[in-house]
């Protein structure tokens, strides 16, 4: 469990690449201190798990799903990337709740500076755009944001100076791509009303019951 707020930016040193999977080695600082193998870190707000430490970098492996799901297929040596170690039950909760578990990419359509804040619009594919609405929350890379905007195609978020200064989210060019996690609510509201809508329940079945 997250709660989308980046402790520090990491840097890609190396990238093993299996057939359908990759091994990642980071650099970090913050989010090194008290953590153990096993433990769980967002890269880019994909939970991994460490799978080994040094004094300045730890690694993680990456299973072909978190691949397909994710764009950490787009790294490269040198890269860098969102970091947050797994929230403690004695912390604040400074975000929303973010599982780490990556619904899949948007592309960054365009940048617009508005006094202080930046406007990052992200073209997202339907299947997600569903999930995400004005005011509601919203993960990008791994950040947790309020959504400030939302069309057919695409939605906005606007970042505050210390957002943008924190995280590389404004390192991003037009056409990245970046990481999604929707809010999880909306997800499980949507299962648990499942069952309902294959009841094939009709006005007239109503009517013919008394309501």
């Amino acid at each position: 469990m997250f709660t989308g707020i980046v402790e520090e930016m990491g840097k890609i040193s190396a990238i093993r690449q299996g057939a359908k999977s990759a091994q990642l080695t980071i650099q970090a600082q913050t989010v090194l201190e008290g953590t153990r193998i096993g433990d769980s870190i967002a890269v880019n707000g994909v939970c991994l798990t460490v799978t080994s430490l040094s004094a300045s970098a730890f690694t993680a492996d990456v299973m072909a799903e978190s691949l397909r799901r994710s764009a950490l297929g787009d790294l490269s040596p040198g890269s860098p990337v969102n970091l947050e170690r797994a929230m403690a039950a004695n912390g604040r909760f400074g975000g929303h709740i973010v599982s780490g578990h990556i619904d899949g990419t948007g592309t960054i359509f365009s940048f617009r500076r508005e006094d202080n804040a930046v406007w990052v619009t992200v073209a997202t594919p339907a299947n997600l755009l569903r999930y995400i609405v004005e005011k509601g929350s919203v993960a990008i890379d791994g950040v947790s944001l309020t959504v400030a905007a939302v069309t057919g195609r695409d939605f906005s978020v606007s970042l505050i100076p210390h957002t943008g200064a924190q995280t590389i989210l404004l390192q991003k060019r037009v056409g990245d791509q970046v990481n999604l996690e929707c809010d999880i609510i909306g997800k499980y509201v949507e299962k648990l009303l499942q069952p309902h809508k294959e009841t094939n329940i009709t006005m007239e079945f109503l009517a013919e019951h008394g309501f």
